[in-house]
């Protein structure tokens, strides 16, 4: 089979992060991006839309301001989370 080249616009930081993985893991940046949107399309058939989260999110100005406060002000963590987060009960939820 032939393979067939793209072209994509993509930012300078996913290119840095593309570069720095196919160096450090001798893998080829084609065969990289190959593999990622294999994974990715693979993902989009068998999962379920609502589980699939973006990589970027997009706030407006309200929603960004409202998670600015809850890192400010964090809220304690409910009975439940406590018991997810310490092994013990995670299965009970």
């Amino acid at each position: 089979m032939a393979d067939t080249q793209i072209s994509a616009h993509i930012s300078e930081e996913t290119k840095e992060l593309v570069e720095r993985y196919s160096d450090a893991h001798g893998v080829k940046k084609g065969a990289l991006v190959e593999q990622a949107l294999l994974h990715h399309l693979q993902a989009l058939r068998e999962l379920p839309a609502d589980i699939i989260i973006p990589p970027q999110l997009e706030l407006s100005d309200t929603s960004f301001a409202q998670v600015t406060d809850l890192l400010a002000k964090p809220r304690k963590p409910t009975k439940a989370v406590r018991a997810l987060m310490s092994n013990r009960g995670g299965a009970d939820l």
